[in-house]
């Protein structure tokens, strides 16, 4: 199912006053693109890991659901929002394991070029996550345009619009959050 980004912002705005009815209607709209952000996710685990596609979707919906106090601004604000809960889903899913393990199968999530450093850089999510969370104290529009883009699989026109910046500081952001976190990541190697 096609709808405008109109018509999900202005399903997402009446959701937020209060609308249930608008929520039913948004879900069927929104939830093939919720599933592929989650599989997005899902893929770049380390193959063998237990969280399958399904689990961190409904997690994610759930607590979409139970958003209170939220005022939707857009369709790529929700998605950004959504791409925010499913990576603290996989980070306290990833935390869990290794210490249940005690460090052991901790869970890994690749990179590449495209999506962030580069195609050699395999991360522990905690640790990625550790690392915007500093990135994050020294620049946090730069954590941000991380989190939409690599997490949230937005584009940088929808980064922009989300972040309320010119898609230009947007590709400045990135280009420097990559160069800061292949450095930060390969510090924690």
């Amino acid at each position: 199912m096609t709808a405008s980004d109109n018509e999900v912002t202005q399903l997402l705005v009446a959701w937020g006053h209060g609308d249930q009815t608008a929520l039913g209607q948004l879900m069927p709209l929104v939830y093939s693109e919720l599933h592929r952000l989650a599989h997005r996710h899902i893929k770049k685990e380390r193959p063998g890991h237990t969280l399958q596609t399904s689990a961190l979707l409904n997690e994610a919906f759930v607590r979409l659901v139970d958003q209170r106090d939220v005022h939707w601004q857009s369709r790529a604000h929700f998605f950004a929002i959504a791409a925010q809960m499913m990576r603290r889903i996989l980070v306290d899913y990833a935390r869990s394991r290794r210490y249940a393990k005690r460090g052991g199968d901790a869970r890994q999530v690749s990179f590449d070029e495209e999506l962030i450093v580069s195609r050699q850089l395999s991360a522990d999510v905690v640790e990625l996550h550790e690392a915007l969370n500093k990135l994050a104290a020294i620049d946090e529009r730069k954590s941000k345009v991380v989190e939409l883009k690599f997490f949230g699989g937005l584009s940088i026109e929808e980064s922009a619009e989300v972040l309320g910046v010119s898609p230009g500081t947007v590709m400045r952001d990135w280009t420097l959050a990559k160069a800061w976190l292949r450095l930060a990541m390969r510090r924690t190697e």
